[in-house]
């Protein structure tokens, strides 16, 4: 049985206890210590580099290594420990599994291709793109089976989307479970997708619109997986993607096409895509019945709440962290909304109970991530560190308690609480629940 369900950040009232903007802090005066501190230091080192009686660094007493004319560009051998990870224990096999995006160690709001987070159902399909076939059927004028050549040459479009597993964060439905960021919520990537609009490929086949209500999207990998999409958002802003981030889809990705769904839990982007039935009625799949549904409180199943609500988290101060010395540091994160751009951010260091406006980077764009940022010193004392979005339809991030006096504690998937970052005496930064 399905449920309807109040949307939980909907009975938040809206941010009273904001402090003004004169009482941010200023970043001139706050920096006028580190930087005086470190003047000394800034200039003996630039003239260690021309000053051979102060040393000269080994790396500028060689000639560098030549142009890597036939080699795919790869990171700093300093940057190697930037790289997704698995959770032990978390999946059965390694090819249903997770990686996570190291979020605390990106910039900006684009994720590169190779940290993008991996949700695979039945392992990493290679496929081969002149094989490749995306079929669409059903409720249309007349069925078609398109290559990847048909596709590229179709009018195209590119957006920056985030991708969301519905279950990221789901690990802290409970309790406080896992100690970083990148465990908490890095089941969530932002990048540039280029692709065709499904509407246009809708458009060629000629779907019948007095019937077609939903879209079944199938996926050419070992496990199949299908899931349903409302025909009102298949006419709107999904894609048929097959670029991401100026290249074409990595093959964790779903190379050579995937459908893209903008701010809906990410199983339904399906990756691999193969198959598109026009239909006029749900079709229930494995994948929306035994899995992905929200089991509620009273024992009945929420089903098809794709939608990723606002949410939000620090990044940086963030668990696993630790600061060296008191004194200024920036809080920064990221917000996103599966129904729209980001608003506004607010954040707190004493727990939620008073909050100050945080500083959005622009672009900041529809169902996308918004990286925020604000001033903060530290004084050496334990801190609670907090962040709330709210989207543009008004929408405010929940408490974790607010939550689950809708949602239980049973749920897997579709947590949005606000998180909360314990900075203690040490410097050290925990995973905390407040």
């Amino acid at each position: 049985m399905t449920k309807s369900l109040p949307q939980a950040g909907r009975v938040i009232p809206a941010p009273e206890n904001v402090l003004p903007s004169e009482a941010m802090l200023s970043r001139r005066n706050a920096l006028k210590t580190l930087v005086g501190g470190s003047v000394g230091l800034a200039a003996g080192s630039a003239l260690a580099a021309t000053d051979p009686g102060l040393g000269i660094a080994p790396w500028a007493k060689v000639l560098g290594k030549p142009v890597a004319a036939d080699a795919y560009g790869m990171p700093s051998q300093f940057e190697k420990n930037i790289v997704r990870r698995e959770s032990p224990g978390l999946t059965r096999t390694s090819q249903s599994s997770v990686a996570f995006t190291p979020l605390q160690n990106l910039f900006g709001i684009i994720t590169p291709n190779g940290l993008h987070f991996e949700r695979h159902h039945g392992g990493r399909a290679e496929v081969d793109p002149y094989q490749h076939r995306l079929m669409v059927h059903g409720l249309v004028r007349e069925a078609k089976v398109f290559t990847m050549e048909d596709l590229l040459r179709l009018p195209s479009v590119s957006r920056i989307h985030f991708i969301e597993c519905g279950a990221n964060t789901g690990m802290n439905w409970a309790n406080v479970a896992v100690p970083t960021v990148q465990y908490s919520h890095g089941m969530l990537s932002c990048s540039e997708w280029t692709g065709v609009l499904l509407s246009t490929v809708l458009d060629a086949v000629g779907i019948d619109r007095k019937q077609a209500k939903f879209i079944l999207a199938e996926g050419a990998d070992a496990a199949g997986l299908t899931r349903t999409v409302p025909i009102e958002m298949a006419l709107d802003d999904v894609m048929l993607a097959y670029g991401q981030n100026g290249e074409m889809l990595r093959a964790e990705q779903g190379y050579p096409l995937r459908l893209l769904v903008p701010g809906v839990q990410g199983v339904s982007s399906v990756k691999w895509l193969q198959r598109i039935e026009v239909g006029d009625k749900p079709w229930h799949t494995r994948e929306e019945t035994l899995h992905y549904s929200d089991l509620m409180p009273d024992g009945l199943s929420r089903q098809f709440t794709g939608i990723q609500e606002c949410k939000s988290v620090i990044t940086s101060p963030s668990g696993g962290q630790k600061l060296l010395d008191k004194g200024y540091y920036q809080i920064s994160g990221f917000a996103w909304s599966g129904r729209g751009a980001i608003k506004r951010v607010d954040v707190s260091t004493d727990g939620g109970r008073n909050w100050r406006t945080a500083e959005l980077q622009t672009p900041v764009l529809t169902k996308a991530l918004t990286r925020f940022r604000a001033d903060f010193i530290w004084d050496g004392s334990p801190t609670l560190l907090q962040s709330r979005a709210m989207d543009d339809t008004g929408y405010v991030q929940p408490k974790i308690r607010q939550l689950r006096e809708v949602r239980g504690t049973r749920s897997i998937y579709h947590n949005n609480a606000i998180q909360t970052w314990l900075l203690d005496a040490n410097g050290e930064v925990h995973n905390v629940e407040v």
